[in-house]
This record gives structure tokens, C-alpha cells and sequence, in this order.
């Protein structure tokens, strides 16, 4: 098969794109393990992202395509069930951190919304007309109701 032409193969170069991934996301640990918040501000050259800034990119890329790919894999819905069993390589080690990771994400961008913010409105396949505020709660009553599950266990 041949390899897809994107706005990033120049980069990629002759790299089998999932060793690339590991690669990089260990080089990234590397890199920054130690910094500082200080460190995690100096941009890369004058009136460039910080580093923070470009740490916060590579993540939402990932969610976002993550996504995209799921969707896709999934025939454009989120089946639960179908998701799952596309994730059979995941440790629950790997699962916990990659949790973590996101709802941190999530909870900061959160917290900084506005009331108007959190009212905007969007259509949703099963559900019709939600709201940001929906999936706020959507969110945590679900964390909740798992967290029971794992503390059976």
C-alpha cells in the first residue's frame, strides 16, 4: 500500500508512521522531563508557541484525530462497544495515564468557560440539541458511574 501524501510528510520522511509516534512521544518525555514551568513558557524563537503551547497542540491533534479515526472505524457513530474492541493493545497502565491526561485537559479548558460558553448548543445523533454544560455533566456522572465499577473490582 502505498503511503498517503499529508501536510506533514516531508517530516515523516521514509519513517513507519507508528514507530515515528513512539519515538516522538518518547522524545518529548525526554525532552522536557525536569523542566520547570518557567521552561515549559520560553518559546521556541521570538513570537512563537511556548513549549507549553506546543505540548497543549500535539494533545488536542491527538484527541481530535484520535477521534476522527474512531469515527470512521466505527461508521461515523460512537458505538461504545465497537471502540472498544478496537483498543486491544491498551494497558490498563497506558489507559490510566491516557485518562488522566485527557480529563486534565478537559477540566482546565472547562473551568475557564463562560456561562454563555457553556450554553452553546450543538446537534447530537441520539441525544438532539445538547450543550457544552451537558457534556460537562454527561462527563462526570459517567466518571462516576465507572469509578463505582472499578471500586468493585
Amino acid at each position: 500500500m502505498m503511503a498517503p501524501v499529508t501536510n506533514y510528510s516531508k517530516d515523516l520522511g521514509n519513517r513507519e508512521p507508528l514507530a515515528a509516534m513512539r519515538d516522538s512521544i518518547a522524545r518529548v518525555a525526554a525532552l522536557t522531563r525536569g523542566w520547570t514551568a518557567a521552561d515549559f513558557e520560553r518559546p521556541y524563537a521570538p513570537g512563537k508557541w511556548t513549549a507549553r503551547q506546543v505540548v497543549i497542540h500535539l494533545a488536542q491533534t491527538e484527541l481530535a484525530l484520535g477521534v476522527r479515526a474512531r469515527m470512521a472505524l466505527a461508521t461515523q457513530n460512537f458505538d461504545q462497544d465497537t471502540w472498544l474492541g478496537r483498543e486491544t493493545r491498551v494497558s490498563g497502565v497506558d489507559a490510566v495515564a491516557a485518562l488522566a491526561g485527557v480529563s486534565r485537559m478537559n477540566v482546565a479548558l472547562f473551568e475557564a468557560l463562560s456561562p454563555a460558553d457553556r450554553a452553546t448548543a450543538m446537534a447530537h445523533p441520539e441525544y438532539g440539541s445538547i450543550t457544552v454544560d451537558w457534556i460537562i455533566y454527561t462527563i462526570a456522572g459517567h466518571q462516576i458511574h465507572h469509578l463505582d465499577q472499578l471500586a468493585l473490582i
